[in-house]
């Protein structure tokens, strides 16, 4: 393990850079058994930072095996709906969300992928009130990442598991900038850096973008009304966040018709606890009518079918090449870094916040507008120093906007 001083630092920088604790608050703490010591660090600087109450969730990877391998087809198709919309009364409420993240990337490898489906459907459906709590702004929430054997043996398959676990949290720790002098200083800097290209993002109000590169043309329109967002978010509360540490990213929202050509992965995806790698997908007119992948295709394809939005975008997203997670060389299969290390799409639900005006829009606006609906929000990566990106005016003048993923000067 490393030294408590440097989980104290990924704690601070969690409680007050990520989650934006407002004081008075309640908190929802979510971690696995595995990440305790974490865990309590960041409910002890939640408490000296205001914090109300610290209510603790613990999963355990174990106990989800063993539902697989023993519980009754009825087990496997069913999900509680008591919990998620409990936890989403309390988020909508203003209560905060906290998770630590140290999943093992290939979990569920030896799971059929009927069971993993029916199971992830079932989890859907039972917990959309929580996700469209989160994915409306409707409180301040956060990810931040742990190291376990398991992940850190992906990672760094070559090394004796205490030695990659070491270099996973060295990682970690370097990427999430917690290992300065002061993260939280050093976060508002990055934030400041990943702002002056969203604000001109924002002010050019391209109509799409386009994605070119080994195995990838593709045209993405955007929504009507989109807005550019990144690294900091306000929700309803008030609260200032930032959802995920780490992250480098700019995201808006597509138009769920709008998107045409070919898209290939340019990184592992780590999704349902399986590995699926060389995706190559076609969409016209907004959907994907064709799918291949070198490796997991059965559960890409169980992914595809899980709704009519799964098929369409619901983000796109911009990440230099030379982010500090990139130039680590790694492939950490694991979405809340590999998505932050090269640009991506995400399959399925958009972001409220990624469309001006949306809480005053009807179901229908929202559609027409380019707005998409799912129960799934799945991020894969498809940038790399050998992708370009330009910005599409609506009378279609092309911007250049990245050179092999890099910021063009001005943009």
């Amino acid at each position: 393990m490393p030294s408590q001083q440097s989980l104290r630092k990924l704690a601070v920088l969690a409680v007050h850079s990520g989650l934006g604790l407002i004081p008075g608050q309640d908190i929802i703490l979510s971690a696995d058994l595995s990440d305790l010591e974490l865990a309590r660090l960041v409910a002890e600087e939640a408490y000296k930072a205001g914090a109300r109450a610290v209510i603790p969730f613990y999963g355990d990877e174990q106990t989800a095996l063993i539902r697989y391998a023993h519980g009754s087809d009825e087990a496997i198709g069913y999900a509680n709906r008591w919990l998620p919309e409990a936890i989403a009364g309390a988020l909508n409420a203003g209560t905060g969300y906290l998770r630590i993240s140290s999943a093992n990337p290939s979990l569920l490898k030896d799971i059929e992928p009927d069971k993993i489906a029916r199971s992830s459907k079932a989890a859907a459906l039972a917990s959309k009130p929580m996700s469209e709590a989160i994915t409306g702004s409707a409180t301040n929430w956060c990810i931040i990442p742990a190291a376990s054997p398991a992940w850190a043996k992906h990672v760094y398959p070559g090394k004796p598991v205490d030695e990659a676990v070491e270099k996973l949290w060295a990682a970690i720790f370097h990427i999430t900038r917690s290992d300065q002098a002061d993260p939280v200083a050093a976060w508002s800097a990055h934030c400041d850096t990943v702002r002056h290209h969203m604000d001109r993002l924002n002010a050019a109000r391209y109509s799409a973008i386009r994605f070119r590169g080994p195995g990838t043309d593709l045209t993405v329109g955007l929504a009507d009304g989109h807005v550019w967002e990144g690294v900091q978010m306000q929700a309803k509360n008030g609260a200032l966040c930032s959802p995920n540490i780490p992250t480098e990213e700019v995201f808006t929202m597509p138009h769920c018709d709008r998107v045409d050509g070919t898209v290939s992965s340019t990184k592992p995806l780590s999704l349902r606890g399986q590995i699926v790698a060389g995706i190559k997908v076609i969409f016209e007119e907004g959907k994907i009518t064709k799918a291949a992948a070198t490796e997991g295709i059965n559960v890409l394809e169980k992914l595809l079918d899980t709704d009519e939005g799964a098929r369409r975008l619901g983000e796109i997203a911009l990440v230099p090449h030379s982010s500090p997670i990139s130039q680590t060389g790694l492939t950490f299969y694991n979405t809340l870094f590999d998505e932050n290390a090269a640009c991506h799409i995400a399959l399925g639900q958009s972001y409220e916040s990624t469309m001006a005006g949306y809480a005053d829009l009807t179901p229908g606006e929202r559609k027409l507008r380019g707005s998409n609906e799912s129960m799934i929000h799945v991020d894969w990566m498809i940038g790399s120093d050998a992708v370009d990106v330009d910005g599409l005016s609506a009378d279609g003048v092309s911007t250049p906007i990245m050179r092999g993923c890099e910021w063009v000067a001005g943009s």
